[in-house]
């Protein structure tokens, strides 16, 4: 059992645990393989291949420099870690809804290597930014581009997918918004919480933090929530649940005595008028010149299943082409080598894990269930999902979008989406520490094949 947990020091990810087609054909012969690497096949299309318009001009050019060693906060206090331009959190990018991005991204000095991974915007894949299936990782005085076109508006973020439990936790990302075409008059806030050595922040600054608005004045709140468990949010006035990890709520209704969780990744965009305060944690955002006072945490959790109003999808899930069972598990064993308690997925631990195949235009429905013990913050790259039950329970409200969602112990959701972007997508667990500990699959479309290489002769670590 221990010599079989031994990963080689070079592997793909295409060769990784056993194929699930969820009950939908095997268009490519998949399951009659040893692996799922269909390179050289006809009709197959390499990961690499899969970016944006390249002969288009960048609406919106940005230069992104990671580096490690000390990182001052906006509070003044130091810790040691990484910066993106020599801040963390990095800064802030905006494009507007239909921009094409790029970004050149230069590694100072970081050893390990990165990657640029740009959370909840359904990028092309070899734009994904995940070392060891989506490019190599970054090294030390080297550079990349990626490329991007934004088409939905929204609250977004980016980080280092090479390491990632470790880089992210010590301050490799930064926020990304995407504008609608015409602003809206509401004042625009920012609010990223990161916890730095024990400590949370919001923006890098640590306690209560205030951005100054006339009495009145209508604000959306960006809460961002970079850290490796959920926040809980709420707010001394009335406010509504705008969007939801970058989508937008359908008539969303004021809310009185309720808090929100924001998921690991997660974000959530609040609308409050002036003067408000936004409790985020244990730290606070004062929109107005005047601070309302600390409002006490609201014992009941709003629950998006039912806020809003319905409204059609755009697609029809009682019919999905492909069902899949991802429950989630805690079990003895190995892991690479390591004797442990880890986090199982169907029963399997890792690398013995699903291989999720789908083929594009496909309608896909996920069952994720958690009997593991904590709750996992489950995050699918390169595709936004919608929310269809909890425990049975069918959704009531507007539909709810996610690309981040908690699973409880002891919890079933049901989710679903349109295979609409082809590559090789990571699934999992967004506690970090969690991915690193196995918690990780991965959504293929059947003719997309992998030319990187993950493992400790190549480089790329992307957890």
């Amino acid at each position: 059992m221990w010599w079989g947990s031994r990963m080689p020091g070079s592997y793909s990810v295409m060769d990784m645990g056993y194929v699930d087609l969820g009950g939908g054909p095997d268009t490519m012969g998949l399951a009659d393989r040893s692996g799922h690497d269909m390179s050289g096949m006809p009709g197959m299309v390499s990961v690499a291949d899969l970016v944006a318009d390249p002969g288009r001009p960048a609406d919106v050019t940005v230069d992104l420099t990671a580096s490690q060693g000390t990182v001052t906060l906006a509070s003044g206090r130091t810790v040691e870690g990484y910066m993106f331009n020599g801040t963390s959190p990095g800064p802030l990018i905006e494009a507007t809804e239909g921009d094409l991005v790029e970004v050149r991204v230069h590694n100072d000095d970081v050893e390990d290597g990165i990657s640029v991974h740009w959370h909840g915007v359904d990028v092309p894949n070899a734009e994904d930014g995940v070392a060891g299936v989506t490019q190599d990782a970054i090294g030390a005085g080297e550079d990349h581009v990626y490329r991007f076109v934004v088409d939905d508006p929204g609250t977004y973020w980016y980080h280092s997918h090479q390491v990632s439990h470790t880089q992210v936790l010590r301050g490799l990302y930064g926020p990304l918004v995407v504008h609608p075409r015409g602003r809206p008059s509401a004042v625009d806030v920012m609010a990223v919480t990161h916890t730095y050595a024990g400590t949370r922040t919001l923006n890098g600054d640590e306690g209560v933090v205030t951005f100054g608005a006339s009495p009145g004045a209508v604000a959306r709140v960006r809460v961002v929530n970079t850290d490796n468990g959920a926040v809980q949010a709420w707010s001394s006035a009335p406010y509504r649940v705008l969007a939801v990890d970058g989508r937008e709520v359908n008539e969303p209704t004021a809310v009185e005595g309720k808090r929100v969780s924001v998921p690991a990744g997660g974000r959530y965009d609040l609308e409050v008028t002036a003067p408000a305060r936004i409790q985020i944690g244990s730290t606070a955002l004062v929109v107005g010149d005047d601070d309302p006072g600390r409002a006490p945490q609201p014992r009941d959790e709003l629950d998006m299943l039912s806020y809003g109003s319905p409204t059609a999808l755009p697609f029809d899930a009682s019919a999905p082409d492909r069902t899949f069972r991802y429950s989630i598990g805690r079990r003895p064993g190995f892991l690479d080598g390591k004797p442990g308690f880890w986090w199982s997925i169907n029963g399997h631990l890792w690398p013995d894990i699903p291989m999720y195949v789908v083929d594009e235009g496909d309608v896909v429905v996920f069952e994720i269930e958690n009997h593991s013990g904590e709750v996992h913050p489950m995050h699918l790259h390169g595709h936004h999902a919608v929310v269809l039950s909890r425990d049975g329970e069918e959704a009531t409200g507007s539909p709810w979008w996610v690309d981040s969602l908690d699973v409880d112990d002891g919890e079933t959701l049901r989710v679903a989406f349109v295979a609409d972007n082809p590559g090789i997508w990571m699934d999992h667990c967004h506690n970090l520490k969690h991915a690193a500990q196995g918690l990780v699959a991965h959504l293929m479309y059947s003719n997309v094949t992998e030319p990187y290489r993950a493992g400790d002769d190549t480089g790329n670590t992307p957890e």
